[in-house]
């Protein structure tokens, strides 16, 4: 029985990648590191500022690091002030609130930024629980921050349903043991469909959602 519905939030909740591929081209940059689209994909989307940056930038200290991320997200604050949901998100939360399903956020994004995007979308009321995979002993890909999402919330892995972009978030749902759907914002759907997804969508207003929106109206997944 379908109890909760649990969103990864860049990417997903909100197409953020083409800024986060923006800063981090200009800051590695600086540093005599070239990242295209591609590289960006594998190196950088899903994870955390300490995870890449420390394995694109291992000789930086552990302060110098922090002030690098903490530079990266002011100036993407800066720029992200016009923020605008995912195609067909808004129709979709409502029909999550009309069937009285629970609903969360699972993020590696650092706190002021989820706090900062949750507030621009009006979206921090319909998210009372945001679980911030970035500031655990450990984040996605490993699957930590979906089992204390559901720990939170009281239910089974096969009570949830994931909509993630990132092939880290996939593997994090998945290993959670959650029916996982792939969102192709930042991916390829055969790159998520490889790493887990049960199945991929465009956007909230693909028809592959709505098909799955009357089966699980009937008997839930």
């Amino acid at each position: 029985m379908l109890k909760a519905i649990l969103f990864d939030l860049d990417g997903t909740i909100v197409n953020t990648d083409p800024l986060h591929f923006q800063l981090w081209k200009e800051i590695l940059n600086n540093y005599g590191i070239v990242i295209d689209h591609n590289s960006y994909k594998e190196k950088i989307s899903g994870g955390s500022n300490p995870t890449i940056l420390k394995k694109l930038l291992p000789h930086l200290s552990t302060t110098e690091v922090e002030e690098l991320a903490d530079y990266k997200e002011a100036k993407f604050r800066e720029m992200a002030t016009s923020l605008e949901p995912m195609t067909g998100l808004l129709e979709f939360i409502a029909w999550v609130k009309k069937q009285k399903l629970q609903k969360a956020v699972v993020t590696n994004a650092p706190p002021e930024n989820a706090e900062f995007m949750l507030d621009v979308l009006q979206l921090t009321e319909t998210f009372p629980l945001v679980i911030l995979g970035g500031v655990m002993t450990v984040e996605k890909p490993d699957p930590a921050p979906y089992k204390l999402c559901l720990e939170k919330l009281e239910i089974s892995p096969e009570e949830a349903i994931v909509f993630e972009d990132s092939r880290s978030g996939i593997k994090s749902a998945v290993g959670a043991g959650i029916y996982t759907v792939g969102v192709a914002s930042t991916h390829e759907p055969e790159s998520l469909l490889e790493v887990g997804a049960s199945i991929v969508i465009n956007d909230f207003s693909d028809e592959k959602l709505q098909k799955l929106l009357d089966s699980w109206k009937i008997s839930g997944i």
